[in-house]
């Protein structure tokens, strides 16, 4: 029974360093990485529908409220992170201070958060792209459009342009971190500079009268909507998954995961307060209420560069969770819970059969699969990390495993934050439907017979 509580050897793994992934990424990469990663469908999509449905024109709350949310849980990854700089991200904080079996849990449900956040992204992407090319005149068949079951489209059997940017972007992984945060840069500042562009123009039309009344929903509309605004700030937890390819990742790993979350908080911010102002929120309860907002105040010519802007930026969300995935898996094969086969490593430095098992699965889900189904799991299994890395912290400060570690970053306030940090993520875990946690408990239990039948006989640590 204990056996199934075994810690990892933090100190053994850093003093021998059991990797050979470049350190190549800096602290304004790691900033751009987590800007690219969050900033994506969310800030597109989510405004609109917590605006119509919870919040009205406090939909600026709900986000303020979802941030503070994920800078508590923020804090609590940057102590683990300078502490213990090994890729895993939480399914390794969880090894050194709870044991194997908890780890796996927390990395099990990590691996649905990227697969499916991939999946989903690359769905949105393909509808986005298709009202880009519809704007040219240019249609695809409907039964290449969507998966079958889609809403809205029942001709539809295999969503190809999903399936084929998943594949592109995992091509471009296989190139190495240094050429692909080249694209991703890219791609980021063009994404905030349409972003601004919006907020710049439409800030013009703002209404006094919209913002009349605050709260329609009253004051519990807030809770309820941050739950639905925390979606838009998924991903920050994937700059942690890079800590073995950073250099001076003590320094760098706090400073890009903080100022990565504070900045997509002012965005969010500006955009969803305009957004509101601009336009009633009751007419915004829509898929794309940025670009909507838009054509309603006849700026037909933004909206275009909008949606060229939200494709962007899912491309930039598309290249980090597969890149996080990878490196989870490789994580998990290189303590010896998945096949040796999954840490081997290309000549740039790639887990290449992680990447491509990532890509594949990835890329196969969002062709056949309709995207009300493979986002269920996403939220469930970031909030239980969250939550398990947020109270880790006092653990890891008690920990005879970590005790001889040195953090260069320490949770302010402690214990008050991590506690804060803990209970917050498991009041939104409350708030999912029950439908999410009866998948993510079909997930656990595949999860647990692939530990019971090869993960805990082939391990690594010994007893």
């Amino acid at each position: 029974m204990l056996s199934f509580f075994r810690k990892k050897d933090i100190v053994n793994d850093l003093l021998h360093e059991q990797t050979s992934l470049k350190r190549s990424l800096t602290a304004k990469d790691l900033v751009i990485m987590g800007v690219g990663v969050i900033v994506g469908s969310g800030i597109f999509i989510t405004p609109g529908i917590i605006a119509a449905n919870y919040a009205g024109p406090g939909v600026v709350l709900t986000y303020l409220l979802a941030a503070l949310v994920c800078i508590g849980a923020a804090f609590c990854y940057s102590e683990f992170s300078s502490t213990i700089p090994l890729a895993g991200s939480a399914y390794t904080y969880s090894y050194s201070v709870y044991g194997e079996i908890i780890a796996w849990i927390v990395g099990w449900s990590l691996i649905s958060e990227y697969l499916f956040a991939a999946s989903s992204t690359a769905v949105s992407w393909s509808a986005y792209f298709r009202n880009l090319l519809a704007g040219f005149g240019i249609h695809l068949p409907a039964y290449l459009q969507s998966a079958a079951g889609t809403a809205g489209n029942p001709d539809g059997r295999f969503d190809i342009v999903a399936f084929f940017i998943v594949l592109i972007a995992t091509t471009l992984l296989l190139q190495g971190m240094t050429e692909s945060m080249k694209v991703n840069t890219i791609m980021v500042y063009i994404k905030i500079f349409v972003i601004l562009l919006f907020v710049a123009v439409t800030v013009f039309y703002v209404k006094p009268k919209n913002y009349n009344p605050f709260l329609p929903f009253g004051v519990g509309g807030i809770g309820r909507g941050a739950a639905v605004a925390f979606y838009a700030f998924l991903g920050f937890d994937t700059v942690s998954s890079a800590s073995e390819e950073v250099k001076n990742p003590k320094r760098n790993m706090p400073i890009g995961i903080i100022a990565s979350l504070l900045i997509v908080a002012i965005l969010y911010s500006l955009v969803s307060l305009v957004l509101v102002g601009a336009v009633n929120y009751k007419k915004l309860n829509v898929a794309d209420p940025v670009s909507h907002a838009l054509n309603l105040l006849n700026l037909n010519w933004i909206s275009g560069i909008v949606s060229l802007g939200a494709i962007m930026g899912m491309t930039t969300v598309l290249l980090v969770v597969i890149y996080g995935g990878t490196r989870l898996i490789f994580s998990l094969s290189r303590d010896g819970l998945l096949p040796k086969r999954f840490k081997s490593l290309n000549k740039q430095g790639v887990p290449i059969s992680s990447t491509f098992l990532v890509g594949l699965v990835a890329a196969t889900v969002a062709a056949v699969i309709p995207i009300e189904k493979i986002t269920e799991l996403v939220n469930i299994g970031t909030l239980l990390a969250f939550s398990v890395t947020s109270i880790g912290v006092i653990f890891l400060r008690h920990s005879k495993n970590t005790q001889d570690l040195k953090p260069a970053f320490r949770v302010p306030f402690y214990p008050v934050f991590p506690l804060i940090s803990f209970l917050a993520c498991i009041y939104l875990m409350t708030q999912l439907q029950s439908f999410t946690w009866k998948m993510y408990a079909i997930w656990t239990a595949l999860g647990l017979l692939i530990y019971f039948g090869y993960s805990y006989r082939h391990n690594n640590e010994k007893d």
